[in-house]
């Protein structure tokens, strides 16, 4: 997943292809946990965090957004006392492409450094 998560999204535009059933099926292998949820016949790559309490899912919402801010492409975030859902497409496809699996791997890189602070002091 690390050169996964070290790529950057490229500018999107409308005409840009979804992602085929075989990149899709290998990048799912670099991103464990991660599902396809079809909705409305959009497929979106999608993954519940959890966490010991609100602060720490707020505190986590807020990277993502940070991530996503940086590069110009946004995911729908639900936060809920320990939890965040996490929901990657590329709505002007109407579906998933690489971006959508590169902030993914960015989100788990979050995630994983999360888990390995307590107050911002490593545990």
């Amino acid at each position: 997943m690390s050169d996964l998560s070290k790529a950057h999204c490229e500018a999107c535009r409308a005409d840009a292809p979804q992602v085929t059933d075989a990149e899709r099926a290998a990048l799912l292998q670099q991103l464990p946990d991660w599902g396809i949820q079809d909705r409305n016949g959009v497929m979106q790559l999608e993954k519940v965090f959890r966490f010991q309490n609100f602060q720490q899912a707020l505190a986590f919402t807020q990277a993502v957004g940070e991530i996503a801010e940086a590069e110009g492409h946004h995911p729908a975030l639900l936060t809920e006392w320990g939890k965040v859902t996490v929901t990657w497409w590329t709505h002007k496809i109407g579906g998933l492409h690489h971006n959508d699996f590169i902030m993914a791997a960015r989100t788990e890189e979050l995630a994983r450094h999360a888990a390995g602070l307590r107050n911002g002091i490593p545990v």
